[in-house]
């Protein structure tokens, strides 16, 4: 496993992080991998490529009035 040293963080980007690691009641070292992480997670489908995605899929498709069928369905 590689080793990672930042320098030069800013103070108050440090205070923040080693708030949210005590609030999540990990270290400053797991709290930094934790974001590193899920920002490597969100890279591989960013929010609108995936919106996109799925309204390509749905293009020409009728799709209903979910709320009004939802009303349908709970008074039944």
């Amino acid at each position: 496993m590689r080793a990672l040293t930042i320098r030069n963080i800013p103070d108050e980007t440090y205070r923040a992080l080693t708030a949210r690691a005590q609030r999540n009641r990990r270290s400053l070292q797991q709290e930094a991998l934790l974001l590193l992480e899920r920002g490597r997670s969100l890279e591989k489908v960013a929010g609108l490529d995936r919106a996109r995605s799925v309204r390509e899929r749905l293009r020409g498709r009728k799709l209903g009035d979910t709320l009004r069928e939802l009303g349908e369905e709970r008074n039944r």
